[in-house]
């Protein structure tokens, strides 16, 4: 896979105000949620790049491999997630596929119970910038980090 553009160095100042919103967003709800949401979003959006990074992220939070493994079935896997970690992530699945979804009310009374309206705003904003950022990287071709040191391996 070969990059099409370095988007950081053409656009230094609109990754740094995303890059803002990145840091505000891992500061209010935590890194590990944060990360948390940041996979499940890039994997429904198909975002190698991010998959990667986040995956990684969430390994130097602590994660399991076995937590880890099961993100993208969290519901069949459910034990191995909190009431809280497991409504963020059923909120970042129906705001990622709003267009099918329309987010229905019965999503937003769940996400409601979990999180406070401050936290629900910042976790929705969170949902949004990694949307931002898989759509970036994917229609840039980003190499993602484990691709490049295979490549220098090879």
């Amino acid at each position: 896979m070969t990059s099409r553009l370095d988007y950081a160095h053409a656009a230094p100042e609109g990754m740094k105000a995303l890059g803002a919103v990145h840091s505000y967003v891992g500061a209010s709800l935590g890194k590990a949620l944060a990360e948390l949401v940041y996979l499940r979003v890039s994997q429904i959006n198909g975002c190698a790049y991010c998959l990667d990074l986040h995956t990684r992220a969430l390994i130097a939070e602590g994660f399991t491999v076995d937590k880890l493994a099961l993100v993208s079935v969290w519901r069949e896997a459910e034990a191995l997630f909190s009431e809280r970690e497991r409504a963020a992530l059923a909120w970042a699945e129906t705001v990622t596929k709003v267009a099918e979804t329309g987010v229905p009310d019965a999503e937003f009374a769940a996400v409601s119970a979990q999180f406070s309206e401050k936290e629900l705003a910042d976790l929705t904003i969170a949902i949004g910038v990694m949307s931002a950022y898989n759509r970036i990287a994917i229609a840039f071709r980003a190499t993602p980090a484990a691709v490049k040191r295979a490549a220098s391996h090879a």
